[in-house]
């Protein structure tokens, strides 16, 4: 394939609804903010007969309101019968690989014209349940396996409430600090200033979910609107799943594009790509200061572009926590100042679970049409618990050297990065030294209780609770100017047979 043949890939329209209403009984359910934002993606191309020719639909994986089949309700409101319609499975780095995934198969002539969409409409099923109002929406059906932290983590985890992002990520965190000698204190100030940048962009986009600007003093300021929720982080470092938002992304041909008589000016292209996966299972990796299959990831998408960061004109760094876009930056080798955003992120453009990707790519797309030709964009998605990775090069130009339709999967490198996994210690009594932790409160703002994940002499793993009542310990995990990773622990077996951590 030349650099700008026939099938060549272009993305051509991106559509976004963010639906506001006090009124529960006033709010869109999903399938129907799907059919809104494929509407508005078509009318973003300008060609009209788009949706017609549809022959490829990727939904992504919705929680708020499961349905029995998606896809066939979708088409069923758009009129479309594609031969192709697929739900995703769970992962908010799944619409990166849609499009990525149906860019290949436009350009191996197997499509001609591919959707990518989902909603969330958790807002308006929240307020419904709060105020007793039954929705008049498409018959949810609650037999729909969704995916969900206790399908996913071993069982200590679990039963130790340690199976669900907001406890997982800041593992990540207090670890990486360690590891890049910071101290907590540091490490809180730089993720307040990274989040105060991504309030800006948010409040700055229409779609936003949260058009209020933040200071780095406002994201860290412990008080009764942004309490602690899981040590270090307060609830403004958290994603805000609460939203009613869908967007959509439509790919075609260059040459059928022509045919459509979509202008070039609204033609943006799928570049290169990689993706990488870590065990499933997180007490299964070799360490937390950083992701392996991150590191590939970001490492192969730099040299796409000839090794420079500074090739890329704008980015989209995921980001649920303030964690990811901190460990992707440095290996990108981005400067802390600067702008990893085009979207607003999680917290504060808001969170529609495994669909705030499209709404990036969404963004992203815009941004490109307004840049000079030749600029490149990042976009970069990330699922579950720093588990599944996957990156995408968009350009405002043609891919230099076209689209490789090999394997875009880095995994084998990743695999071979990997250093050993220390046996899992489910029965344990002596010492252990901090390998990571974190502290979870309540909404009275106290601490329940610490988490450990902790090392014996032998180099066994071990994961452990503080007791909320052991203030000792809790104070030395919280303190802000020295990291307690690598500390030395005793620990004990409880009453219900899980372990106890204690600073000895």
């Amino acid at each position: 394939m030349t650099a700008l043949d026939d099938r060549t890939p272009v993305i051509v329209g991106v559509g976004e609804i963010t639906h506001r209403t006090k009124e529960a009984a006033e709010g869109l359910e999903p399938i129907e903010l799907m059919a809104r934002a494929m509407r508005a993606a078509e009318q973003d191309s300008g060609a009209a007969a788009l949706l017609a020719g549809l022959d490829s639909l990727d939904i992504v994986c919705e929680y708020s309101w499961p349905y029995t089949d998606a896809p066939a309700l979708l088409n069923a409101r758009l009129g479309c019968s594609p031969a192709r319609s697929v739900y995703g499975e769970t992962g908010g780095e799944s619409p990166v690989r849609y499009i990525h995934e149906a860019a290949l198969r436009i350009a191996r002539g197997e499509s001609k014209v591919a959707a990518i969409t989902g909603a969330e409409a958790r807002y308006t099923v929240d307020a419904a349940a709060k105020q007793g109002i039954a929705l008049d929406w498409t018959p949810r059906d609650d037999s729909v396996k969704l995916v969900r932290g206790t399908d996913i983590c071993h069982p200590v985890a679990i039963r130790l409430g340690a199976a669900m992002p907001i406890t997982i990520y800041p593992f990540y965190e207090n670890a990486a600090l360690a590891h890049w000698g910071q101290t907590p204190r540091q490490a809180q100030d730089e993720s307040s200033r990274l989040w105060a940048r991504y309030s800006e962009v948010a409040a700055a986009n229409p779609y936003a979910w949260l058009r209020k600007p933040f200071t780095s003093e406002d994201i860290a300021r412990i008080d009764a609107a942004n309490r602690l929720i899981a040590w270090p982080y307060t609830k403004h470092m958290v994603a805000n799943p609460v939203v009613n938002m869908g967007a959509a992304v439509l790919l075609t041909s260059v040459g059928h594009a022509r045919e459509l008589g979509i202008p070039e000016d609204r033609w943006v292209y799928v570049w290169d790509g990689a993706a990488a996966r870590e065990p499933r299972d997180y007490l299964q990796r070799d360490q937390y200061h950083r992701s392996h299959a991150q590191d590939l990831v970001m490492e192969t998408v730099l040299a796409q572009v000839g090794g420079d960061a500074s090739a890329f004109e704008m980015l989209e760094l995921y980001s649920c926590f303030p964690i990811v876009p901190k460990m992707a930056r440095r290996t990108l080798g981005l400067a802390p100042e600067a702008r990893m955003t085009s979207t607003g992120g999680l917290s504060f453009f808001g969170a529609p679970l495994n669909d705030y990707m499209t709404h990036a790519a969404a963004g992203l797309v815009r941004a490109l049409r307004e840049a000079p030709k030749g600029k490149a964009a990042l976009l970069y998605g990330q699922g579950e618990y720093v588990t599944k990775h996957h990156a995408l090069v968009l350009g405002s130009s043609p891919p230099p050297q076209g689209l490789p339709k090999a394997d875009y999967s880095v995994q084998a490198a990743a695999d071979a990065r990997r250093g050993p996994v220390p046996p899992l210690a489910l029965q344990y009594a002596g010492a252990a030294t901090l390998e990571t932790f974190t502290v979870v409160y309540g909404r009275d703002g106290q601490p329940s209780q610490g988490i450990v994940i902790a090392r014996t002499p032998a180099g066994e793993r071990l994961m452990a609770r503080v007791e909320g009542t052991d203030a000792a310990s809790l104070k030395v995990l919280t303190d802000l100017d020295r990291s307690p990773v690598g500390c030395s622990g005793a620990v004990t077996a409880g009453t219900d047979e899980l372990l106890n951590w204690s600073v000895a």
